[in-house]
């Protein structure tokens, strides 16, 4: 199903093709001067230079042939060459009954026959999930719901941070504390436990324990890269121990991401790619790409139309150790290898810019991947404190996920508590849903750059455009529709049909329902959430103003009732669809 403004550009491109013009300086968009026209196009404007000719003069031709189309209620040309359009209401009526009947409400599946990874979450084992977490977790969670709308194969990847220094200095701090563990037994042959010597809170309290004495204790950090060298080469007892730091791990991690709503497909993880390392480094030795530098192996990524520098990318280090480019990369070719990904985007903060546009271009270089497969690098802006400065706790520190999340949720439970008619179980699950749309809506309203101020008392107010308020008018919704129900139980909105507006803010309410599918994909192509965010807070407000102005349950007219029920059950849909595109949960009320 087309977009509402492409039928509409049809018909202005075809006036233009018709006058003799190139029907491409038919595009229609929404009016800038909404008291004015709906809708407006400029192409006059643009078209004035190529064909000589005022543009006003162009204008008048295409509002002339179009003056009889049924498709305008109005359209006229305006100095200096503007064409103001407003469309037919029986239009508007025939395109939102068409949505209601169509899958998706007529949005095309762009994506059919295409495989997107997006790489996001990236969080290191052994560590709780932080504030810090919740962009990369929200704003991947949405890119991919709304990819897979349009019918794309999207697929989630947590991306797991396994190989590195942290996993010697547990099991050198953890040496320390129990050297009788079986694990630190050189001589032991035997089956090592399935159960982990430590839980997730233990671990969450060796590793911190264990970094700090790193960085005081010179030859506890000796020990730690020991350890690291170890369990990366097969020590038994260390392979042991770090898989149990996996497991552990892992299981605090999904129960921490669900509570978030947020589900990944893959849990690959740094390890996964280690077999990939030795080839991939021969390769680009043989292809004549890497070369020692200062005894590092690099390879240079600097182009003739460079403006800054773009240091060279560093796949092993002069003592022998890789970097995160070096396991980045291996993780392109394994990507490659097992889903011929179309694009994979990486949603990470956006100060790690550099590091990706050096792993972009060697793997290009290297024909890691085909010319036409895209690789994408979304940095995300920070999530500030009131005092413009990185969120954290009262006492300075970085605030865990998981107490972030409970603080919404505090917040929320105080307003809902006090309706006394909820029942106590009732009241936790509103407050659950209700707190972590205030959390989600309150990120994902942004631009993906830029970064933002975390104020909770704003974020989780019913007023204004925060989750909650949106949540507010589809509850609102469902409480007219159920009390209809209860009086009318037979009605079926399948039944009905919307009929044309007989008001401006009945009109609103149609034409704003009508952008659904062009907001979508937008927001797709452009890896913009926080569009679908703003046109939910726009829909509301249209949907707010209709119905304080017509008592809907009220309505002695059927006909015209039952086109209302029809049009407020669109928006409730429209909009429940929107938030879970959002990874945003809607409770039965509030």
């Amino acid at each position: 199903m087309k977009k509402f403004t492409e039928l509409i550009s049809d018909a202005v491109r075809d006036a233009f093709e018709k006058c003799g013009y190139s029907p491409k300086y038919g595009l229609v968009t929404l009016s800038d001067r909404p008291d004015l026209c709906q809708f407006q196009c400029n192409g006059a404007l643009a078209a004035a230079k190529e064909y000589k000719k005022a543009p006003i003069a162009i204008a008048s031709e295409i509002t002339e042939l179009l003056k009889t189309h049924t498709v305008f209620r109005e359209i006229s040309a305006v100095k200096p060459g503007f064409i103001n359009i407003t469309v037919d209401d029986g239009f508007i009526t025939e395109y939102i009954n068409s949505m209601a009947s169509s899958h998706k409400f007529g949005c095309e599946e762009i994506g059919s026959n295409k495989t997107v990874i997006v790489d996001y979450g990236g969080p290191n084992v052994a560590k709780p999930l932080h504030v810090g977490h919740l962009r990369s977790a929200v704003i991947g969670e949405s890119i991919k719901r709304i990819g897979r709308f349009l019918g794309y194969n999207m697929l989630g990847d947590v991306h797991l941070g396994d190989w590195g220094l942290q996993i010697g200095l547990i099991i050198a701090k953890l040496k320390r504390m129990s050297p009788d563990l079986v694990y630190f037994d050189e001589s032991y042959n035997g089956e090592y436990p399935e159960e982990a010597p430590f839980t997730i809170s233990e671990l969450e309290e060796i590793y911190p324990a264990a970094s700090s004495l790193s960085k005081a204790d010179p030859e506890f950090m000796e020990e730690a890269k020991q350890a690291t060298f170890l369990f990366q080469n097969g020590h038994r007892g260390y392979v042991a121990l770090w898989k149990h730091i996996l497991n552990v791990s892992i299981a605090d991690l999904k129960k921490n991401y669900d509570a978030l709503n947020v589900h990944f497909d893959l849990w690959k993880k740094e390890s996964d790619v280690q077999p990939y390392i030795p080839q991939m480094i021969e390769d680009f030795k043989s292809k004549g790409l890497a070369y020692l530098s200062e005894g590092a192996l690099v390879v240079d990524v600097m182009e003739a139309s460079d403006t800054h520098e773009v240091p060279p990318c560093i796949l092993v280090k002069s003592d022998g150790a890789t970097l995160y480019s070096t396991t980045d990369l291996a993780t392109i070719i394994e990507r490659m290898e097992l889903f011929s990904p179309d694009e994979i985007i990486y949603i990470v903060d956006k100060r790690q810019d550099l590091h990706f546009e050096q792993v972009f271009r060697c793997a290009r270089k290297a024909g890691l991947v085909p010319p036409d497969t895209k690789l994408t690098f979304l940095g995300f802006g920070t999530m500030n404190g009131k005092d413009g400065k990185p969120f954290k706790t009262r006492d300075g520190g970085v605030m865990r996920l998981e107490n972030l999340i409970r603080e919404a949720y505090d917040k929320v439970y105080q307003r809902v508590a006090e309706n006394r008619e909820i029942p106590e179980e009732e009241a936790q699950e509103i407050s659950r849903k209700v707190g972590l749309a205030a959390l989600k809506y309150s990120d994902l309203s942004n631009q993906i750059s830029k970064d933002y101020i975390f104020d909770v008392d704003r974020f989780t107010s019913s007023e204004g455009n925060t989750g909650p308020y949106i949540l507010y008018t589809v509850v609102r919704i469902k409480s007219i529709l159920g009390k209809y129900l209860s009086a009318n139980p037979g009605y079926r909105a399948e039944d009905a049909s919307v009929q044309p507006p007989g008001s401006d803010s009945e009109r609103d309410l149609m034409l704003k329902i009508t952008q659904f599918n062009g907001v979508v994909t937008d927001s797709y192509s452009s890896y913009a959430p926080h569009m679908i965010c703003q046109y939910i807070f726009e829909l509301s407000n249209e949907f707010n103003r209709f119905y304080h102005e017509n008592r809907i349950l009220t309505e002695q007219d059927p006909v015209k009732q039952g086109s209302w029920l029809k049009l407020i059950t669109l928006t409730r849909d429209i909009l429940t669809t929107c938030l879970d595109l959002l990874g945003i949960e809607v409770p039965d009320r509030m």
